[in-house]
């Protein structure tokens, strides 16, 4: 669960949104760099909770927050970003630059503060990977 406030409206991944008390608004939000949400995926589009009360979100894996100071970044894998203060920036990394500075796919994200950040540490995709040598395959 996450508290909203007025002051403290944020941006979650798409789809993360569950539920929430009806002084919640819930609006999209799209990412101002341009170009970079065709080729970074799920940093484009997001949904933007505003307004005041409580919002539950699915979040897979576990929940890890950073509080960053104003101009203070992070980067982080575009599907683990999983919520965002709306005062925070975002920029996706992309292609070369991104595979020299440590990225495992060709698209991570700048996240900037101030705000909170939230990062979850098993998205979709990674739990897929995770199970898939476990079923039952027709290769014998």
């Amino acid at each position: 669960a996450v508290t909203i406030t007025p002051d403290r409206p944020v941006v979650v991944q798409k789809g993360s949104f569950l539920a929430s008390e009806r002084s919640i608004e819930l609006s999209v939000f799209f990412q101002k760099k341009g170009m970079s949400g065709f080729f970074g995926g799920e940093g484009f589009i997001m949904q933007k909770l505003s307004g005041s009360g409580i919002a539950f979100l699915e979040i897979d894996g576990s929940a890890v927050e950073y509080e960053l100071a104003a101009g203070q970044s992070i980067i982080v894998d575009s599907g683990n970003l999983a919520m965002m203060d709306a005062t925070c920036t975002l920029e996706t990394v992309k292609g070369v630059k991104n595979k020299l500075f440590g990225g495992e796919g060709f698209f991570n994200s700048v996240v900037t503060g101030p705000g909170r950040v939230v990062v979850q540490t098993m998205p979709l995709s990674g739990l897929a990977s995770a199970l898939i040598p476990f079923f039952p395959s027709d290769k014998r």
